[in-house]
């Protein structure tokens, strides 16, 4: 049965992180550790935040909900705007220097690298503050000759969970590709009374996918396996479980379920990637 998670019913936590300001977040879902396809999505509140120019061996998508989030030249997430971050891809550094609200997925990309969890991440930062620092999104230790060597804090992180140098993915994408929804328009879709789409763009061989729906009052869309929801505006019901503005639906693969729209709703589809 697909999940309905209402926002409010997930805490919002300051979570410990190894880069610089601080970080509010609502862990609304995580994934299957240990799985390709492993994932997290959360709602993250930063009143401030730094990182420098870095890349992941993961996929991520944005949503920029309230204010401003700044890559360089990478370019600025406005409210509206949304992004995918691609593994192997370098980008930032990363600024925010007030309140600014985003939807962030992160996932397990194409080269099947997969995704650390929550508490595994949390676990290895702590030991590695041990014996070195996390100063400005960057790990500093210092040797025995009194030499210091510096890496990149996720980066310094996933090698302590895995016990093996980090080797990034092949860049699929030379930039992150950032979006304006507002620029694109909503197409009827077919044998769907009430509803359109705007297709963002489907990516990688593994078939990700960024769309937003748009139902009339009463209109019915059919939801895609292996993926997430996330409710723009709007309310409606799913499976006999109602949801308003803000709440999230993730379906697994193999599921099944009809959404309907109590008045105009607008959904945030993110298709994860599919792993034979």
């Amino acid at each position: 049965m697909a999940q309905v998670i209402d926002i409010e019913s997930v805490p919002l936590i300051e979570r410990q992180h190894v880069r610089e300001g601080i970080f509010r977040s609502r862990r609304l879902l995580t994934g299957k550790p240990g799985t390709p396809g492993n994932f997290s999505l959360q709602l993250g509140s930063v009143p401030t935040y730094y990182s420098p120019r870095h890349r992941h061996n993961f996929d991520q998508v944005r949503f920029q909900l309230e204010g401003d989030f700044d890559f360089a030249a990478d370019g600025v997430m406005k409210p509206g705007s949304i992004a995918y971050f691609p593994e192997g891809t370098h980008y930032g550094p990363q600024t925010c220097a007030s309140h600014s609200l985003t939807l962030v997925l992160q996932f397990g990309g194409a080269s099947g690298s997969g995704y650390i969890f929550a508490e595994q991440y949390e676990k290895a930062a702590a030991e590695l503050a041990k014996s070195g620092t996390f100063a400005k999104g960057v790990y500093t230790r210092l040797k025995a000759d009194g030499g210091k060597i510096n890496k990149d804090a996720y980066e310094a992180v996933w090698e302590q969970v895995n016990g093996r140098p980090l080797v990034y993915p092949g860049e699929r994408y030379l930039r992150p590709v950032f979006m304006d929804p507002e620029k694109f328009d909503w197409i009827p879709v077919a044998r769907q009374p009430g509803v359109s789409r705007k297709l963002m763009g489907e990516f990688s061989e593994r078939g990700t996918r960024i769309a937003f729906y748009r139902l009339d009052a009463g209109a019915a869309l059919p939801l895609d396996e292996n993926s997430i929801y996330f409710v723009v505006k709007g309310s409606g019901a799913v499976d006999g479980r109602t949801f308003g503005r803000q709440a999230t639906i993730q379906l697994d693969t193999g599921e099944r379920v009809t959404v309907t729209a109590s008045e105009l709703t607008e959904l945030l589809h993110l298709g994860l990637p599919h792993f034979s």
